[in-house]
């Protein structure tokens, strides 16, 4: 008996726990709501430029166009006008406005439609404060809300609070912001007809947009001046008047100058991140304090730089309209300071049916192949190459788990076999990129990239895969500019700077590796001979003063990319289409490289910039041009490149330049020897092993072939005698044995050696062989 009375005092003290705890979860949302509670602290951002020029000024309600101001700083005119089109009986009633909901039910009855509403401006401000869907729970939660607020606020609050709030079009809120916008004055000193014409847009303002829809926007001013007239506020004489009377709507954009894109970036990264919706008294996101104009933000921006770049933006997007190109983004950094002079995020931001608000600056897109120059710097730090390597240019292929053969092959088609670093970098060859990332690493380059400020290449190293090069990732041109910055400060990093005296971004310096590979990479973007195959000599790459530049292009030519840097300026640009729509055959030569060329030339119109830093503790030395070594009688094109020191002795003594049997498959398909005075067999190789099925005896055949095609004749041997036919191909039938064969022609010769087994059990046919499927899926 004493237990079950401890059972129940236990169970009676946890009940009223649960009940105390119910009670304070649920108070809040019976409690009235108070001016605080719901207080829009908002600030008007202005910006200048660095040299004090204005920019123009911005309202921020998470990236939105608001200014708060008390009623009384508000034209009385607007205040009657809201007044008799939204709620013509505010002051009369409580929360909700009975009579209103009475009559909205008889007309609904009688016309079997909704004929009026029945919101009150409480209940509309209900539903700013906490959107809710447009069902019969919605509209219990605006009206409990409203409740709440006519509790804790009077009239003259919830309007204030209300008309701070209105939708005004685009992304404009409250009167204030409306008036100034759309008329360059205060909304104190509004006029009949500019304060009914705003008055007339919260109703539907995509529908009553002044910039796009002028008529309806009239029809509803009718509307709006007739309530007036009927609430007694004006005659129908002064009514009518003002219904004709001209008034003149500026754009969205008057607001701003330049560099819109930039100014609503930058309030949004300086921006305190907004707290949930209302709930239970919280206070609704203030963002910042103060008034219309009362905070100046100096940026780095230079505001005539500004202007010519957003100009140059969209004539080049002009010039390129009928390959359907529509958008294009560039950004300017200063080297030695990290400051950006100029960001265009698209050629026009105020043009809203073209995605003008997307920002192609901070938009995330695959770079195509702007990433190669620091696949080949890590390689050159790792010591897995060196600045005088000979690459293979040359059909590969790499087995994916899961799925096809990887064969990567640049949009030409074509290959160019043995090339040099510099040449494989500086034409931007696919096959010869994918290569020095497979000797690096996956996980290594990624690594390298985060290092670099690629913050966005967030996925695992088996995700990107070898493609990781050719621009499998995506990233933001803020991102690669900041890479090059680097790249052109010789392995020194440094943030971008986007205000003056910006003190968060001092001494944050750091040196990612020596700078001898960053200015061998820097010498080979600069070098116009070594990508004069893919871009010729005098392309809008070649600029009259020392410039080094690299171009990318994503599959399809959805996007091209161009970024490149002088000793004081980097500058990277972007041209393609926000929808995702592929261009019409524009590279990134022919898409963004003409825009990169105007910005640099006019960057040094006035003064050209400094040299390149010659690589340190490099010696320059004569190579052929193909293979890479010293110069011989035969070598038809002599340059210049780098070795290192200990590289000297080996440079001197080898003479002797022998392809590789990777080389094989490329070889093959030459139209003339590689190399004019020697022959070589590509088939068989040396070392080959074939197995002849039983049954098949006098039908399996083997191609003997030479690289190219002899000007004179060819003598076959095998196994020391004389084959009949002298050709640079031909076709012997399989016999078991170890065998010998050799190519003469005149006194140069090749020779290989395979052997031909017997096969224990026939073959099983499954469909196409390795070989097959390596040839069908590098198409």
């Amino acid at each position: 008996m004493r237990l079950s009375r401890r059972l129940i005092q236990k169970s009676k003290f946890i009940l009223a726990i649960v009940l105390i705890c119910l009670v304070v979860r649920l108070l809040p949302y019976f409690a009235p709501i108070h001016t605080a509670d719901i207080a829009q602290n908002k600030l008007a951002l202005e910006f200048s430029d660095r040299n004090g020029l204005p920019l123009g000024t911005i309202l921020t309600r998470d990236q939105e166009h608001t200014a708060v101001v008390p009623l009384n700083q508000v034209s009385p005119q607007f205040i009657k006008a809201i007044i008799a089109a939204e709620d013509s009986s505010f002051y009369h009633h409580g929360a909700l406005d009975i009579k209103a909901i009475i009559r909205a039910i008889n007309q609904a009855i009688h016309a079997k439609q909704i004929v009026s509403g029945a919101s009150t401006i409480t209940m509309q401000l209900a539903r700013m404060l906490e959107p809710s869907t447009r069902n019969l729970s919605g509209k219990l939660q605006e009206i409990w809300l409203a409740w709440r607020l006519a509790a804790g606020m009077n009239k003259d609050e919830i309007l204030t609070a209300y008309i701070n709030r209105l939708p005004m079009g685009g992304n404009i809120y409250g009167v204030e912001a409306a008036s100034r916008t759309y008329f360059s004055t205060p909304a104190s000193e509004l006029n009949l007809a500019q304060a009914s014409l705003l008055a007339a847009i919260p109703n539907n303002p995509t529908y009553f947009d002044p910039l796009q829809h002028w008529d309806r926007l009239k029809q509803r001013q009718k509307y709006v001046l007739n309530r007036m007239v009927q609430d007694g506020y004006i005659t129908q004489q002064i009514a009518d008047k003002t219904q004709t009377e001209k008034v003149v709507f500026q754009s969205r954009q008057r607001g701003i100058i330049a560099a819109p894109h930039f100014l609503f970036w930058l309030a949004n990264q300086m921006q305190i991140p907004p707290s949930p919706p209302y709930q239970g008294g919280k206070n609704i996101a203030p963002l910042f304090k103060g008034g219309w104009g009362d905070h100046l933000i100096q940026t780095t921006i230079e505001r005539p730089l500004q202007q010519f770049v957003e100009a140059q933006a969209q004539q080049v997007i002009s010039n390129l309209a009928a390959n359907n190109v529509h958008d294009a983004a560039a950004l300017v950094i200063d080297n030695h300071t990290g400051e950006v002079l100029a960001y265009v995020g698209s050629p026009d931001y105020f043009n809203e049916a073209k995605l003008g608000r997307n920002d192609g600056v901070q938009a995330l897109r695959q770079p195509g192949s702007t990433l190669k120059p620091f696949v080949y710097e890590l390689a050159l730090e790792k010591k897995l190459i060196r600045p005088n390597t000979i690459l293979a240019d040359v059909p590969a292929h790499y087995a994916i788990p899961g799925a096809k053969l990887y064969s990567p092959t640049d949009y030409t088609q074509r290959f160019l076999g043995p090339v040099r670093v510099r040449v494989a970098l500086a034409n931007s060859l696919n096959v010869p990129a994918v290569r020095v990332l497979e000797k690096i690493g996956v996980p290594s380059f990624l690594a390298r990239l985060r290092e670099l400020g690629f913050i966005h290449l967030n996925q695992t190293p088996e995700y990107y895969g070898l493609g990781l090069t050719l621009g499998s990732g995506e990233v933001t041109l803020w991102e690669l500019a900041q890479a090059y910055v680097t790249m052109a400060r010789q392995g020194q990093s440094i943030p971008l700077v986007p205000t003056v005296n910006d003190s968060s971004t001092q001494n944050l310096k750091s040196q990612i590796e020596n700078s001898t590979t960053w200015q061998l990479i820097t010498d080979m973007l600069s070098d116009r001979h070594a990508r004069a195959t893919a871009f010729g000599v005098d392309s809008v790459l070649n600029l009259p003063f020392p410039s080094a530049v690299k171009t990318g292009t994503s599959s399809n030519f959805r996007d091209t990319w161009t970024v490149g840097f002088t000793t004081d300026y980097t500058v990277a640009t972007w041209v393609g289409n926000f929808n995702g729509e592929p261009m019409r055959q524009v590279s990134g030569v022919m898409g963004a490289a003409p825009l990169w060329n105007r910005i640099m030339l006019h960057l040094h119109e006035n003064q050209e910039p400094a040299n390149f830093t010659v690589p340190q503790g490099l010696i320059k030395l004569p190579i052929c041009a193909v293979s890479g070594l010293r110069p011989t009688p035969d070598c038809n094109s002599v340059v210049q490149e780098y070795f290192y020191p200990e590289e000297k002795i080996a440079y001197e003594t080898e003479t002797k330049f022998n392809l590789p049997p990777e080389y094989d498959e490329w070889l093959a398909k030459q139209q003339s020897n590689f190399v004019s005075s020697n022959l070589r067999i590509v088939s068989p190789h040396n070392g080959d092993l074939f197995l002849l099925y039983p049954g098949t005896e006098g039908q399996q055949k083997l191609e003997f072939k030479l690289a190219g095609n002899q000007s004179t004749a060819v003598e076959w041997w095998l196994n020391g005698e004389k084959l009949d036919l002298q050709s640079t191909n031909l076709f012997w039938y399989l016999r078991p044995g170890n065998w010998t064969l050799e190519a003469r022609s005149g006194e140069t010769s090749d020779k290989v050696s395979f052997q031909v087994e017997l096969a224990k059990v026939k073959p099983i046919r499954q469909g196409f062989s390795i070989v097959n499927s390596q040839q069908m899926f590098g198409k």
